[in-house]
């Protein structure tokens, strides 16, 4: 049996290499931390979360909550790791990002046919590879990329929110809930007309760190810093991360003006993330805007938010549908740095690449997952997308449509799950892929 290389230990390279291993491939893994770290990454376990410690939405009628559904289904290592260590988020699915990621660094070290081994890789591998080296590949790996021929490489820019300690919350002000009824997994800080202009007003004066090569327009919409969404008009941030609606201020039995949410980072609740809140504000002008926040007037800030440049291919003509080289067979891409864009996205083009190049040593035809998945619309988008290739989190505008017009929307979604769980179902009966159990 040869062997495969994944070069790489986060959520994309992790997911690769379980499913090499659980088909019986002996793969190495190739890391470079704890000997060497990217400008984003501070934890040496595997599979860190770098930015928020949510995998988004949980149901089947969110195209990222079929995704996590498919992968479970196909037996996601990620997808398992993410259920037991979750902590409460309403519809979405939060984990304690420490627990998460011990969690798959044990499964990962202890499988049998998994060595990992901790060093910089600066050549590309001929044959038998994943590089899943995220969108902060090491200067050397990236010239190496950058060379291949017929290869254009993009950037973009990354930010995450800052955290806050939870006992340092003036709780007199905050209250517990969820929009609309769901729960109450969320802290929220209520603001009035007032405090919500002045806050305004303070992030278009507030003082930003320099971040090489950013010009304030080459972000990704999905992640944008609070200050670039403040500058787009007053009301944006009231009509995004600081809407009010389905909230009910239990001071005053009124829907406040605006709101800003705190999602828990771990399970004990003792850390928040500001939900919504990327940002390349400097850190002391962090502390003094942000504590302008009803109920974060004396926040402990445990980490502050730091934005990075994101690096990814310009995947169309360079990749196939299940993440491989065109030019060169047998060598694949998986996470961000496809053009997929998201946590779950990105090891769900770990799973994809894993399983592909298994049955490839295994002697096993290929498998596409058809425009009919979620897992197999965003690797055909990676593969086929025309015009301006940006990154892309999964969402039901890639699945292929209905066969019949449903006007409701959420009956429409519906119905596009049921059929992509049932084409997953299928695959997984078909006698020809029972590497699938």
């Amino acid at each position: 049996m040869e062997q495969a290389t994944v070069i790489g230990a986060g959520l994309a390279g992790c997911e690769a290499a379980w499913q090499l291993a659980r088909r019986g491939v002996p793969t190495t893994l190739i890391e470079m931390k704890p000997d060497k770290y990217t400008p984003a990454h501070h934890h040496a376990g595997f599979a860190e979360l770098v930015c928020s410690n949510s995998l988004r939405s949980d149901q089947l009628t969110n195209a990222v909550g079929l995704l996590k559904e498919e992968m479970r289904q196909l037996g996601s290592l990620v997808m398992r790791a993410a259920d037991a260590t979750r902590v409460p988020a309403g519809g979405a699915l939060a984990v304690d990002r420490e627990a998460f990621s011990q969690y798959i660094t044990d499964a990962v070290s202890g499988h049998p046919l998994i060595t990992v081994e901790h060093a910089e890789v600066t050549q590309l591998p001929a044959r038998n590879a994943i590089i899943a080296t995220g969108p902060l590949t090491s200067d050397a790996l990236a010239a190496q990329i950058a060379a291949l021929p017929g290869l254009q490489t993009l950037n973009f820019f990354d930010a995450a929110a800052p955290i806050v300690s939870g006992e340092s919350l003036d709780m007199d002000k905050v209250f517990r809930q969820s929009r609309y009824g769901r729960g109450d997994d969320y802290l929220n800080c209520p603001m009035s007309r007032e405090e919500y202009e002045a806050f305004y007003q303070a992030l278009l004066t507030a003082e930003k760190a320099d971040v090489h090569g950013f010009g304030g327009t080459q972000v990704f919409e999905g992640c944008m810093p609070i200050e670039v969404m403040a500058a787009r008009g007053e009301m944006v941030m009231a009509f995004g991360p600081m809407k009010p609606v389905g909230l009910t201020d239990p001071r005053t039995g009124r829907e406040p003006y605006a709101a800003v949410q705190l999602r828990a980072e771990n399970a004990a609740g003792t850390m928040y993330n500001l939900v919504g809140f990327q940002t390349r504000l400097k850190w002391g002008e962090q502390k003094r805007v942000f504590s302008m926040i009803p109920g974060l007037e004396h926040a402990e800030f445990l980490r502050y938010g730091v934005m990075h440049r994101n690096t990814f291919l310009h995947s169309p003509g360079f990749l196939d549908a299940n993440y491989q080289m065109i030019s060169r067979p047998g060598v694949y891409f998986a996470g961000q740095m496809t053009g997929v864009e998201g946590y779950v996205e990105s090891a769900s083009s770990g799973m994809v690449a894993g399983i592909s190049l298994a049955r490839q040593l295994l002697g096993l035809a290929p498998v596409d997952f058809t425009q009919l998945t979620a897992i197999g619309a965003l690797a055909h988008h990676v593969a086929h997308a025309s015009g301006d290739f940006q990154p892309m989190n999964a969402n039901f505008g890639l699945i292929a449509p209905c066969e019949r017009r449903i006007r409701n929307k959420q009956e429409r979604y519906g119905q596009i799950a049921a059929r992509a769980l049932n084409v997953i179902e299928a695959l997984r009966s078909n006698p020809l892929c029972a590497d699938f159990d």
